[in-house]
């Protein structure tokens, strides 16, 4: 059985995954940017409306994975406040200035989190060291990590997913995230031998709005009259199309 991880950008995106037969959201704000970390009160009613898996993404803002002191210590809270409301685990993701995981830091949160499970998100991209990197995430304790396979989509990063994938062995779920879709999980299942796979399954909303002032902009790259929302049928279409392909 595949199973799929649907990153939700929202409470409505998370519900739509849901209807769709995802497995579990990675819950996040600010997709634009990569995810960041969502609102108190999103996972509240999340933990609330949901009966699949939470895990809210712990990542204070976007751009690189070098945290300062004041950074972690948000990070820290944030990972208290997700654990009382019973989360099933939270997504993590540290550097060091060498491009390598920070081993100290992420022990801390993995610690912290207990009894939650703690994933690994596409910060493991951005290492060096991608095979030293997964070691060193197999030995904190994580059980999964989210990966492109180190290129700007899972397909691209298809062979050393597959390479990652032999490495790990069994010992943590790899599991191929990025530009995923209709047109090519077949063949990532096919290339890479992955039983997991994270994808947003979103299409875009116009908006309702009858007057619109187009002089200006509040901060969105392309339309400010439209947004994004997981489609519950894109969903299914994927794990129909996933576990048609074994």
């Amino acid at each position: 059985m595949i199973n799929i991880e649907v990153c939700a950008n929202g409470l409505a995106s998370a519900l739509e995954a849901q209807e769709g037969g995802a497995k579990r959201v990675e819950f996040c704000a600010s997709l634009p940017e990569g995810g960041t970390t969502p609102s108190y009160a999103s996972v509240l009613l999340a933990k609330k409306m949901l009966s699949i898996e939470v895990f809210p993404i712990i990542r204070p803002r976007a751009g690189d994975f070098l945290y300062s002191d004041l950074e972690f210590e948000l990070m820290k809270e944030d990972i208290k406040a997700f654990r009382a409301l019973g989360c099933e685990g939270v997504v993590i993701g540290i550097l060091t200035a060498e491009g390598k995981v920070d081993k100290p830091r992420c022990a801390l949160l993995v610690e912290l989190a207990r009894p939650m499970q703690v994933a690994f998100h596409r910060a493991f991209d951005m290492t060096e060291n991608m095979e030293e990197a997964l070691e060193d995430i197999i030995s904190l304790g994580v059980i999964r990590i989210l990966t492109s396979g180190g290129k700007a989509s899972a397909l691209e990063g298809a062979a050393v997913i597959e390479k990652l994938i032999a490495q790990a062995a069994g010992r943590i779920v790899i599991m191929p995230g990025a530009g995923i879709s209709e047109k090519n999980i077949s063949a990532l299942i096919r290339t890479t031998g992955a039983r997991e796979f994270h994808a947003s399954a979103r299409r875009q909303i116009p908006s309702s709005m009858a007057f619109r002032n187009e002089n200006l902009s509040m901060g969105a790259d392309d339309d400010e009259y439209s947004y994004s929302l997981t489609d519950a049928q894109l969903v299914k279409n994927l794990l129909e199309l996933a576990n048609s392909a074994e």
